[in-house]
C-alpha cells in the first residue's frame, strides 16, 4: 500500500475514527493498522528502518562489525598456516 494511503488511515485515527471504523471500511488488519499508527506518530515515516530504536540500530551495527572481524580473523588464520605458523 502506499504512503499517501497510510497516511490518510492515520490521519483518521489521529482525527477520533476508531480503529474499528478504519479496519472494517477499509479491509485491513488491526495488527497493520496500529503498526503504521505507532510508525507515523513517532517518526513520521513508514519505512522500518526509520523506525528502529537507538539500541536496535547499535546492535545491527556491532553485528555488522563482527561478521567483519571473524571474515578478516579467518583470513589471517589462513594465511598463518600458508606461512607454515599455527594459531
Amino acid at each position: 500500500m502506499c504512503d499517501s494511503f497510510k497516511k490518510q488511515l492515520v490521519e483518521l485515527y489521529n482525527n477520533g475514527k476508531s480503529a474499528s471504523e478504519i479496519e472494517r471500511e477499509y479491509h485491513i488488519s488491526n495488527s497493520a493498522l496500529y503498526k503504521w499508527i505507532r510508525y507515523f506518530n513517532s517518526t513520521g515515516s513508514f519505512k522500518e528502518k526509520d523506525n528502529k530504536s537507538e539500541l536496535e540500530k547499535s546492535y545491527k551495527e556491532l553485528e555488522k562489525e563482527n561478521r567483519q572481524f571473524k571474515m578478516e580473523n579467518d583470513i589471517l588464520k589462513q594465511a598463518a598456516l600458508i606461512m607454515g605458523r599455527k594459531f
